[in-house]
């Protein structure tokens, strides 16, 4: 029987329970915090965004003490090939985080402690060019030995069905008919975030949401086909180049804010790229057409119109489930930062008890250092979060007010970086005040 992935209840131990020195690369200010409570074992030390190939190397790569055994973890395929070069020349350990499959209480992605996370030590579960520890599981592991969790796997599907629980989450709205009353066959094409690591990693050939939509109608004349965009789209925290008033004269356009269980309700066959929000769709034994490689294609239980020879298998949507959501994930309790596992965190879900942001109180007035003498810059605040409204989203505007600094330096635009290099010339380091208390607000309420 393969070894899952350091269980939940190991809560990201190191061997032999010695503290790990880990160098964390790409992870937003608001993370390290959570970093911090969700893996105590670990000494973090972050690294900043976007440093040149030089800097890098001689101001982080050179000084690293290889005889303390450091390991790195980075957020999603960021890493960059001079680290994973130096890491393979060193042995160093690699651990790809990401959002677990079970992620907020909230309908987007906001920055919230996540219930859960994913530490693969090869790639991203997403990323199809290669095997993952999630594919691994899948290939190898013995679930017929091991009756113990294929019963919790039976349970925790049943229970998230009957719950309507998903990745993220929000009250169940009573609606009597989704899409209204029905005629004839429906589709339904779940839309992505456009440039999803998801979609770029995870399709061999590329793939849009345009061409998911007209392959959709293309393949189904005579059905009703029905466009969903990405949650964080509807709730207008991402954009999309999807031409949906073009998109409306071949199809229906979902702009209704339900939750994802409820989309699911009279459709007879769903169409996705590599959205997780497919592998749902199979939990509710609906036929699933995918026209990239996500983790869940190539075992037998999908229409797949991309292929990878790794994937030989035939699996049971059971066993999927137990790989997926009960062996590959970690879970925590936001307000505690103590691991816990799947049934207790779908139970927290179902009887909330105020889970929190994770952001800490806005920096307090400094006479000096980055924030000018006299801490003239603090003044900047309530402008810059203005301009940043107007140009980014309100959630940006409030990740600004708490994290001035750190918001500029994170963004993956050089214009971005550019204007916080001006009206934030002195940099103190990738963590500063990281040891600052934060506050814990219900989700849903912003900071002030």
């Amino acid at each position: 029987m393969m070894p899952a992935n350091d269980p939940q209840g190991q809560k990201g131990a190191a061997p032999e329970n010695r503290p790990v020195l880990t160098y964390a690369f790409h992870m937003q200010a608001w993370k390290r915090e959570v970093l911090r409570r969700y893996f105590p074992m670990r000494t973090f030390v972050f690294v900043p965004f976007f440093l040149s190939e030089t800097r890098l190397r001689t101001e982080w790569l050179d000084r690293i003490d290889l005889a303390a055994l450091p390991e790195f973890f980075v957020w999603s395929l960021n890493l960059p090939e001079t680290v994973r070069a130096f890491a393979d020349r060193n042995a160093i350990p690699v651990h790809v985080v990401e959002d677990g499959f079970i992620r907020s209480a909230v309908p987007h992605a906001g920055r919230t402690p996540p219930l859960s996370l994913i530490v693969d030590r090869q790639t991203a579960y997403f990323d199809s060019r290669t095997a993952s520890d999630l594919e691994d599981i899948l290939q190898h592991y013995d679930f017929d030995a091991d009756p113990l969790l294929m019963d919790r796997a039976r349970n925790g599907m049943a229970l998230l069905l009957s719950t309507g629980i998903s990745k993220y989450n929000a009250p169940l709205r009573e609606i009597a008919l989704p899409y209204g009353p029905k005629r004839k066959r429906r589709v339904l094409a779940l839309g992505q975030v456009d440039g999803d690591a998801s979609i770029r990693f995870g399709c061999p050939r590329p793939v849009t949401n345009e061409d998911m939509v007209r392959q959709a109608v293309a393949e189904n004349p005579d059905a009703e086909v029905i466009y969903k965009p990405h949650p964080d789209v509807l709730n207008g925290v991402r954009s999309s180049s999807a031409d949906l008033s073009e998109l409306s004269r071949i199809c229906t356009i979902l702009t209704d804010r339900i939750p994802l269980a409820r989309a699911f309700e009279t459709i007879d066959h769903v169409y996705a790229i590599t959205s997780l929000a497919g592998f749902e769709a199979l939990l509710r034994r609906l036929p699933v057409t995918v026209l990239g490689l996500p983790f869940y294609a190539g075992w037998g239980l999908t229409e797949d119109r991309q292929t990878t020879p790794r994937r030989q298998r035939r699996l049971t949507i059971e066993q999927m489930f137990a790989a997926t959501y009960l062996l590959y994930p970690r879970y925590f309790a936001p307000q505690t930062g103590e691991a816990t596992t799947f049934e207790a965190v779908i139970g927290d879900l179902r009887h909330p008890v105020a889970p929190a942001f994770a952001y800490r109180n806005p920096p307090s007035w400094q006479a000096s250092g980055a924030y000018g003498l006299l801490g003239w810059r603090h003044a900047l605040a309530p402008v810059v979060a203005a301009a940043v409204r107007r140009v980014a989203t309100a959630e940006d505007a409030d990740y600004y007010r708490h994290y001035p600094i750190d918001f500029f330096r994170e963004r993956p635009e050089r214009a971005f970086r550019a204007i916080g290099r001006l009206l934030y010339p002195l940099d103190e380091g990738p963590d500063r005040q990281s040891d600052a208390p934060f506050r814990l607000l219900p989700e849903g309420q912003s900071p002030r």
